[in-house]
């Protein structure tokens, strides 16, 4: 059935606005967890950095098993009247709620180390690997379904991206100002029990966001469900053959380790090297309003170059803001504040794009093969996301494990000196790798994905008219 189907409301605002919403959902906990889990654990619980950055690097092997899993599910879950990827968004917005609440158990941070550490282990396992991953793989999946036109798919992508931003602002900005508190010593401390509080409400906003999502979203391309049976050998095989996903999962990881060791560090570079939580708030805020900036006119740029291109560019101009800091080694938070907000426009307007990336790519294999498996790829992009957020967990916390950082020695001169390099050079070092596998591993240039959508739309229309 086509896009087209007169019985079905057309594509308009509340797609756009009810999609937004999903990710406003999506990264009340996943941003919760970038920004300040790694913090929690080694100022509030004791846990060393790189123990906690070996656990989520770790937990991406779980990952390779249930993203997969998850993504079969959904290609073969059966379409209703909300479709079938709507369906799961309801189903799971509880559980992923709760299990990120449990996240931070401030309550536990007098317990054995033991306890502590399986505790840490058990939960982020819960929440990432098993509930967070049930609602993201449908959720991110589903783009495909809203909308066939390519033009429509990234307005899909800007606001996914604006929801985001939401949630950062929301967790960069209010949640500074509210979690730290000044100790003994006159230095910026972490509150376990304002840090539970806080998790607690941002596990309230994701389910109502989620509930927003499945009443305003249509599902108007009724994907097929699959029922041939599964080979995981033939799958896999699909899969390394398929260039553009090779290009976009490489990618992924490249913008992720970029992205979210800036947010990871941002805990750490604020408190302990400048000592001014109000900069970090600030600096929330930047990154929104940037962000709100770009995606006024992303969406025109990349009709005109061409996602892979705009791309390119914004990655190389994110990598020069970074370099440039470094470079500088300003102790002034406001310099700092400025220049974060050059580097942190590239990396807007590459996310602004990079969902509707993912379709091109679901599209080109459906050119290809015959056979379109949106599910099962947006779970190798899901997979590819995790493998990004473990390059920089674990080499954020084995770096400040590195430079020496623990709860006695991180205000001492050496280890700030050393955050403050890892902020500017492990981003930039991602900016870079983002724009060369862009350029030789990723094929899908602006003329291919034209000339796709032109192939899918005759074969839907001729399938329609039968």
């Amino acid at each position: 059935m086509g896009a087209n189907n007169t019985s079905i409301k057309k594509f308009g605002f509340a797609d756009k606005l009810g999609y937004m919403f999903g990710d406003f959902g999506n990264d009340f906990t996943f941003i919760l967890s970038s920004m300040f889990l790694l913090k929690f654990y080694t100022d509030v619980m004791g846990v060393s950095a790189g123990l906690v950055g070996l656990m989520m690097m770790a937990a991406r092997f779980v990952d390779a098993f249930t993203d997969v899993i998850m993504g079969q599910i959904t290609d073969r879950s059966k379409v209703g009247a909300k479709g079938k990827f709507l369906p799961w968004i309801r189903r799971m917005c509880g559980p992923v709620a709760v299990a990120s609440l449990l996240m931070y158990a401030s309550w536990f941070q007098d317990m054995s180390m033991g306890f502590k550490i399986f505790w840490m282990f058990f939960t982020y396992l819960l929440w990432g690997s098993i509930c967070y991953t049930g609602i993201n793989i449908p959720y991110g999946s589903m783009a495909s379904a809203i909308s066939s036109e390519p033009a429509e798919r990234a307005q899909l992508s800007n606001w996914r991206t604006i929801g985001a931003t939401l949630a950062n602002t929301v967790i960069g900005v209010a949640l500074p100002l509210f979690v730290y508190y000044t100790d003994a010593n006159g230095n910026s401390a972490l509150s376990g029990t304002k840090m539970s509080i806080a998790a607690l409400a941002c596990s309230i906003c994701a389910v109502i966001c989620y509930i927003l999502c499945y009443n305003m979203t249509t599902e108007r391309v009724k994907l097929p469900q699959k029922t041939e049976k599964f080979d995981l050998r033939e799958l896999l095989g699909s899969l390394v053959k398929n260039r553009a996903l090779v290009g976009i999962v490489a990618a992924s990881i490249c913008l992720l380790l970029a992205q979210l060791t800036l947010g990871a560090m941002s805990s750490y570079i604020y408190p302990n090297y400048f000592g001014n939580i109000r900069a970090q708030s600030a600096s929330g805020l930047v990154s929104t309003a940037v962000t709100l900036v770009c995606a006024a006119f992303t969406v025109k740029l990349s009709q005109k170059f061409g996602r892979k291109e705009l791309g390119i560019m914004s990655a190389l101009f994110g990598a020069g803001a970074l370099v440039i800091t470094f470079f500088l080694h300003t102790h002034n938070a406001w310099v700092f504040v400025g220049m974060y907000a050059l580097a942190y426009s590239g990396l807007a307007v590459y996310s602004l794009i990079c969902w509707a990336m993912i379709t091109d790519v679901i599209d080109d294999t459906e050119v290809r093969t015959g056979e379109r498996s949106d599910g099962t790829i947006y779970a190798v992009y899901s997979f590819a996301r995790k493998l990004g957020q473990a390059a920089s967990s674990g080499l954020t916390g084995g770096l400040l494990a590195i430079v020496g950082y623990t709860q006695a020695s991180a205000y001492e001169e050496s280890v700030v000196n050393g955050i403050y390099n890892i902020t500017c050079l492990v981003p930039a070092a991602g900016f870079i790798l983002l724009a060369v596998v862009l350029k030789f591993l990723y094929p899908l240039g602006k003329k291919r994905v034209e000339d796709n959508a032109r192939i899918l739309e005759k074969k839907r229309s001729d399938h329609a008219a039968n």
